[in-house]
């Protein structure tokens, strides 16, 4: 019918499932290449993380072999070398989570269909950034935690 009536044009069609996943093609491209970077990120902020736990427990041996002299437990030393780096994470949320909220509001605005941010997913970025922030600091912790106190001390 449609080369009978307009011969000079040949008839494009397209189905609305096909076009439609056209049209978010490249949101799916941002959201692998964001997943991935982050993963990246994430993984060089723990790397950075280790090394300055492993710096701060090694400029704190004293420290640590005169509280495990006087009878400081395991937990408590690497509770006390621990909640510095807590401290250090949630400022950086306390930092980062309107700055985020902001930039997740604007670019949601350019879409047609609008969703709201919800707070959960703020609580739960940052349980899980003090999470893997424990994670890595809590091996350097333990393993300060854990030399020998005398040996230690003798080396200095």
């Amino acid at each position: 019918m449609f080369q009978k009536y307009n011969p000079q044009y040949p008839f494009d069609y397209k189905f609305v499932d096909e076009s439609y996943a056209e049209k978010f093609d490249n949101e799916k491209r941002q959201g692998t290449l964001a997943a991935l970077f982050a993963g990246l990120t994430i993984f060089i902020s723990c790397l950075g993380l280790f090394g300055l736990a492993s710096y701060t427990a090694e400029n704190r041996i004293k420290e640590i072999g005169v509280r495990k002299v006087l009878g400081a437990s395991v937990t408590e030393i690497a509770t006390l070398l621990s909640k510095d780096f807590l401290a250090l994470v949630v400022i950086s949320l306390v930092v980062a989570t309107p700055i985020a909220y902001w930039a997740m509001s604007k670019w949601l605005t350019s879409y047609t269909y609008r969703v709201s941010i919800n707070w959960w997913v703020f609580a739960l970025a940052g349980i899980l950034s003090i999470v893997i922030a424990l994670i890595t600091v809590s091996y350097q912790s333990v393993k300060a935690a854990l030399a020998n106190p005398v040996r230690s001390l003798r080396s200095e």
